[in-house]
């Protein structure tokens, strides 16, 4: 029970929650716990989002796909993490990635409605809850004002981070040259060089259509 409440209260949303508010959270909340094989789905782009996935072990891969297919970007992330909270409310309650086990995945999730009779009770879950959505917001109104100005690495990394839900971590890139170099308004010949100077100073893996980025803080 112990490691339990330990791997709970390290959660975004619950820290700063004593152990006796989380008790009194797990006496009237149901939890869902779920395991997953390397692979599984966890949920996928266009479900409804009505409840709160927290990860709780083992790392999910997370993939966005430009409306029209042109490309795709994928983020590891690694536990303690929550599954998209920005999608429980708004105008638009479905996810907006995919998210599927990489190796084994444990995870716990709360139901929406628990979320409004139970967990909005607590100020410091209110708080963690609105700091998330608030550091959200903060960030990509700050990559909006990004300048377009730089180097072909320079503007290739904040494409990247533009689409990323973190700055950090490993990153998948699935793109074709053509079309990296169409959107940076670049030549495929000059995005050819600048992605192979990267590889060269071990930043990037260069792969058939693809990009990978093992730390995303290195290439900033």
């Amino acid at each position: 029970m112990n490691s339990m409440f330990d791997t709970l209260l390290q959660l975004p949303l619950f820290q700063g929650l004593t152990e006796d508010e989380l008790t009194r959270i797990l006496a009237k909340v149901k939890l869902h716990f779920n395991k997953y094989k390397s692979g599984e789905y966890i949920c996928r782009a266009g479900d409804l989002c009505d409840n709160f996935i927290f990860l709780l072990k083992g790392e999910v891969i997370s993939t966005a796909t430009e409306p029209q297919g042109l490309y795709s970007i994928s983020e590891y992330n690694q536990a303690p993490y929550v599954v998209e909270p920005q999608s429980l409310f708004g105008m638009s309650t479905t996810y907006t990635s995919t998210h599927v086990a990489h190796g084994e995945v444990h995870t716990v999730s709360i139901d929406k409605s628990f979320v409004f009779s139970e967990l909005f009770n607590f100020d410091i879950f209110r708080l963690n809850y609105i700091n998330i959505l608030s550091n959200r917001a903060q960030q990509l109104n700050a990559r909006l004002w990004q300048s377009s100005i730089g180097t072909p690495e320079q503007r290739i990394s904040r494409f990247i981070t533009s689409h990323s839900e973190r700055p950090i971590g490993k990153k998948l890139l699935k793109i074709k040259m053509e079309t990296l170099a169409l959107l940076l308004n670049e030549g495929r010949v000059t995005i050819s060089k600048a992605l192979n100077d990267l590889q060269q100073r071990g930043l990037v893996e260069l792969r058939r259509g693809e990009i990978f980025i093992s730390e995303m803080g290195d290439l900033q």
